[in-house]
């Protein structure tokens, strides 16, 4: 593949980078409150109802009005979608990947814009949105390096007197359906994945953050592509989704989210709709209950920062993000246990337009009311370090919470809780940690802490999970390093960022030709 270097993150210990973001976010600030248009075939369209996006940090505060799709409309740009695929299929791959490089190209250069709109629609902190961004950036240059190597085929042996061709066409329209925790990357991600591998794309994003994917839109109108490939229908679930789902003329769905409507689309896509002619293919991630093991043989002040790091960055809204941590043996346990107290205190929680805040708001008010009731729960099933409390009053916050002394078939030890919330149990031995890290029905991140080379060697065979990292937290892959998808109920194991991944968004045509 043609080499590309990850996009640098921002250092935000330069006055002008910080200069730059605050006025990114005076920008930002004057334009809330504003209404955005479905976008089917480059039509504006303007509906009656309407998705209000809201500051998390800040519930009365309102980011955006958004274009509510309905049926008859999802219909349309389903027809739009589907007229189009027939020229788009044919554009040749290079010109393809070059509207995805012209669009890095605009997005590095609306970095911090970007990056500010995250802050005020999904209540992320600076660092965590412009991350976001940056990874944005990555697929988009990964993916379009990756089609020009794809564009060639495959090799195939070849027979006296025979011509042997393999190559990879794609496959119609998509239904991509993107989450509201990474609003940016994996709503790009998943959506130029589509496209670059020659599909169009009807682009239903989660409805608390419809804002940040119009302003992507704009970036893809102004790189160049053409109406009608990707079209913004923004809109609910149970009616736009399922529609889409069910649709004979959907050929795959792209989705990430939870795992119960993971498995919903999965089992709707499995019917065979009238018309339809195919099997629709689904491409799903779907969440985790991710564990760093730490032996009594690890640098325990390196464990401990990796937990930390892990279990709080965007306030555990990550499915990788580290809730369960198993700690092998006494001495290390009180050590390690200790010092994630006293790292989880000095986490500043507040208003993510703040330099200085590390955790924000927690999504909406159902989040809200689904971490809180966890809380209440492990206080009955461990031992409450830090943290416990919450206040809605002004905005979706909810401070740092560990517990300790967790049984490990324990409900906090069990179900994905998607917050700041991280319970720590005890092993006798490191076969047993690494028994309790793969007791759940999840397999997506793990990570193992220690300087035992036997011990590292069991994991890398025996931690069942997609990402397994080592010496180091469980969050933050990056786009052609680590591919990112997990086992199990995680999802369908399709390595995001990875080598194999536009594949899936095509399928394989042998043609042989007797000379």
């Amino acid at each position: 593949m043609i080499p590309y270097k990850s996009e640098p993150l921002t250092n935000f210990n330069i006055e002008a980078n910080q200069k730059a973001y605050l006025e990114a976010l005076k920008k930002v600030e004057s334009e809330l409150g504003q209404e955005y248009p479905l976008i089917i075939g480059g039509e504006r369209i303007t509906t009656e109802q309407k998705i209000t996006s809201y500051n998390p940090s800040n519930k009365k505060e309102v980011v955006g009005h958004v274009s509510k799709a309905s049926q008859d409309l999802a219909e349309k740009a389903m027809q739009v979608a589907d007229s189009t695929f027939n020229k788009w299929k044919k554009v040749n791959p290079v010109i393809r990947a070059e509207v995805l490089f012209k669009a890095a190209a605009i997005t590095r250069r609306r970095k911090f814009e970007l990056a500010a709109w995250m802050t005020k629609e999904a209540g992320k902190p600076w660092i965590q949105a412009d991350a976001d961004v940056a990874e944005g950036i990555d697929f988009l240059e990964y993916y379009g390096r990756q089609m020009l190597e794809l564009a060639e085929g495959k090799p195939l042996n070849q027979n006296p007197g025979e011509i042997n061709k393999y190559s990879y066409i794609p496959l119609g329209v998509g239904v991509v359906i993107s989450p509201w925790n990474f609003p940016f990357a994996i709503m790009v991600g998943t959506t130029v994945a589509a496209v670059v591998t020659g599909n169009t794309v009807l682009l239903k994003p989660a409805s608390t953050t419809p804002v940040i994917a119009y302003k992507f839109m704009e970036i893809l109108e102004q790189a160049g592509l053409p109406a009608g490939v990707v079209n913004y229908i923004p809109g609910s679930g149970s009616e736009v989704g399922d529609y889409l789902v069910d649709h004979p003329r959907t050929r795959f769905i792209s989705f990430t989210g939870s795992r119960d409507v993971g498995l919903r689309i999965n089992q709707r896509a499995s019917v065979l709709n009238e018309g339809q002619i195919w099997i629709k293919r689904v491409i799903a991630e779907m969440g985790g209950k991710d564990t760093i093991v730490v032996d009594d043989d690890a640098d325990f002040e390196l464990a401990a920062q990796s937990i930390v790091t892990s279990a709080f960055g965007f306030s555990g809204q990550k499915c990788s993000a580290c809730s369960r941590a198993v700690i092998v043996g006494n001495q290390a346990y009180e050590t390690v246990l200790k010092r994630v107290e006293e790292l989880t205190k000095e986490i500043i929680v507040g208003d993510p337009s703040n330099i200085e805040t590390y955790m924000g708001p927690v999504n909406d008010e159902g989040a809200f009311k689904k971490i809180t009731e966890y809380i209440e729960i492990g206080k009955g099933e461990g031992r409450l370090i830090t943290g416990g409390t919450a206040d809605d009053s002004k905005g979706y916050f909810i401070q740092p919470t560990v517990f300790a002394d967790v049984d490990p078939n324990a409900r906090i030890m069990q179900e994905e809780i998607f917050g700041p919330v991280l319970a720590l149990t005890k092993a006798n031995s490191f076969d047993e940690a690494i028994d309790i890290a793969n007791n759940t029905v999840y397999g997506l991140t793990g990570a193992v802490l220690s300087n035992n080379r036997f011990h590292l060697e069991k994991a890398r065979e025996d931690f069942h999970v997609g990402n397994l990292y080592l010496n180091r937290g469980c969050t933050g892959a990056t786009v052609g390093y680590q591919p990112f998808g997990g086992f199990n109920m995680s999802g369908t194991d399709s390595k995001a960022g990875g080598p194999d991944y536009l594949t899936l968004h095509m399928q394989a045509k042998s043609v042989s030709e007797l000379l």
